[in-house]
């Protein structure tokens, strides 16, 4: 009972409990306390720590009057002292477990900093005085020069580009404690701006035998975007090279860098992304993909910027007819292109068809691309019907002229582009197709018939032709797969009552498989019959 009393009250004393126990000396430990001699050591209740190291330049020799400044914690005030002949420093009575920053300068010479924990601890028991030695620190000598050489893309002098370099690292440290938090950061930084000649000159940065002292250190450069011309199209976005310190060492203090092209000399110029994916680098021929709204403009991104006045845009419909009016305009810097029909152009449910033509602003590359798009928006699906009937008549004169007769091709053009499944629709008419008089239904493609007459699609490359030579396309037209132009073989007599031509076309025959299905640009399959009763002619083209 007696010893454990005795042990409770040693902390009181080491306090300094009490108006005749005082601790001038700052150790945590009353003064004069010396009983109970039965504990063996009094633990200080604050304590405290040194820190201190010796400060060299990379050849081992020590710098005197190098300014050393400590930072403890988040304290806004410092302690600031420099280093003896020997380069030695010492900061006494630096609270114990506080984290200390160290700040290295001296006239000529790199700033190093270097972080560090004290320890306040000996396993539970804290104790007074530790020293944390920085030591040795090393500094570089500022008084090398390197220069670069920046040759623009074309191969003229790159002037007037600005670059900042980078020397790592410009120090060391050393740390003789334990403190696995420790962090050193050394390098210096220069900028500076190439003149006429495409030279740009760091001065005030270490020499390579300087920095080849210490291991993996390098020089970074970064060289900013390159715009010769003022033109506002960077003809390269820069550099960012390294070199190792040992490699400048052995080469000397002048490279020569030649600056890359924006976006490689070598590559193609080509279309990175569109609303109208046809015209893509990877093209999407999905019609959901290539819906352009009535009044919305086809936004075109390149991969490298395109030359002013380069661009050229036309816009036909889906026989490729005649050029509709379209305005192109280039817009960052040459890297993108807003493509705007004129008013009323796009219409809903229709095709069209797009070529663009460009020219790279940094290597000349020609981009020819074709695409198409449809009229419509994918949130607002408009239903299919037929729009218009017409035959193409083979007869310009005599008996047959402006009639229907046996073999001739019959178009069914639909208000908006279908794509036909593998399987045909089939077509049925109120004709008496083999003139057997009073028997409906007993020939294909009469109503009343199990088969019709199958139901083909013609997806034009060129406008219908009236004349001769044939008519040609405003430029060559890339097939969408979807059409709105049908039309099948008319197989019975001669029929002229072209005002009561009635005619089916049998969608909901086909089998209920989704690839057997017409399908519209906005997905949807057709499976309701559609009829038409008036047709129209197309004459034979004139000679």
């Amino acid at each position: 009972m007696k010893k454990h009393l005795v042990m409770a009250l040693v902390p009181f004393l080491a306090l300094g409990c009490g108006d005749d126990l005082k601790d001038e000396n700052g150790d945590g430990i009353a003064d004069g306390v010396r009983e109970p001699d039965t504990v063996t050591a009094v633990t200080p209740s604050t304590p405290k720590g040194t820190v201190s190291g010796q400060v060299l330049s990379t050849d081992l020799k020590a710098l005197s009057e190098a300014s050393v400044e400590l930072t403890i914690g988040s304290s806004k005030e410092s302690l600031a002292t420099t280093t003896d002949a020997k380069g030695n420093f010492t900061f006494p009575n630096v609270p114990a477990g506080s984290q200390v920053l160290l700040t290295f300068t001296k006239a000529g010479f790199a700033t190093l900093r270097a972080t560090a924990t004290i320890p306040s601890s000996a396993g539970n028991v804290p104790i007074n005085n530790a020293n944390v030695s920085f030591g040795p620190v090393t500094l570089t000598r500022l008084d090398g020069t390197l220069r670069f050489v920046l040759v623009s893309p074309t191969g003229r002098p790159a002037a007037g580009v600005k670059a900042t370099l980078e020397a790592s690292p410009a120090g060391t440290v050393v740390l003789t404690n334990s403190d696995q938090t420790t962090r050193v950061v050394s390098t210096v930084v220069v900028e500076g701006t190439s003149d006429e000649q495409g030279v740009v000159t760091f001065q005030g940065v270490p020499t390579a035998m300087e920095l080849a002292r210490f291991t993996g250190a390098q020089y970074r450069l970064w060289v900013s975007a390159v715009d010769a011309n003022n033109d506002g199209i960077p003809e390269s976005f820069g550099a960012s090279p390294t070199y190792a310190a040992t490699t400048i060492l052995s080469q000397g203090t002048t490279q020569i860098i030649k600056l890359p092209f924006s976006q490689g000399n070598s590559d193609p110029l080509a279309i990175e992304s569109s609303n109208v994916s046809s015209i893509r680098l990877v093209p999407s021929t999905d019609p959901q993909r290539n819906l352009v709204k009535p009044g919305e403009p086809i936004y075109v991104y390149f991969n490298k910027p395109v030359q002013p006045g380069s661009l050229l845009a036309r816009l036909t419909d889906e026989y490729g007819k005649e050029s509709l009016a379209v305005t192109a305009t280039l817009s960052n810097g040459g890297y993108s292109a807003t493509i705007a029909p004129a008013a009323g152009v796009v219409q809903e449910g229709k095709e069209y068809n797009l070529q663009i033509s460009a020219v790279a602003a940094e290597n000349g590359a020609v981009l020819t691309k074709r695409g198409f798009f449809f009229g419509g928006e994918q949130s607002a699906p408009k239903q299919v019907s037929i729009s218009d009937v017409r035959f193409q008549d083979t007869q310009r004169s005599g008996v047959g002229v402006n009639a229907l007769n046996a073999n001739e091709k019959v178009y069914v053009s639909f208000s908006s582009p279908l794509k036909a499944p593998l399987t045909n629709a089939y077509v049925f008419l109120n004709i008496d197709l083999n003139s057997s008089g009073g028997n409906p239904g007993d020939f294909p493609g009469e109503e009343g018939n199990a088969v019709g007459l199958p139901l083909f699609a013609e997806e034009p490359t060129a406008p219908i032709q009236t004349r001769t030579p044939a008519e040609v396309a405003v430029f060559p037209i890339d097939r969408s797969g979807y059409t709105t132009r049908y039309y099948f073989i008319y197989p019975g007599p001669e029929f002229g009552n072209l005002f009561n031509f009635q005619m089916r076309v049998s969608f909901s025959s086909l089998t209920p498989r989704t690839d057997e299905h017409y399908l519209g640009i906005w997905g949807q399959p057709v499976t309701t019959d559609m009829s038409s009763t008036t047709l129209g002619v197309i004459p034979m083209p004139a000679l």
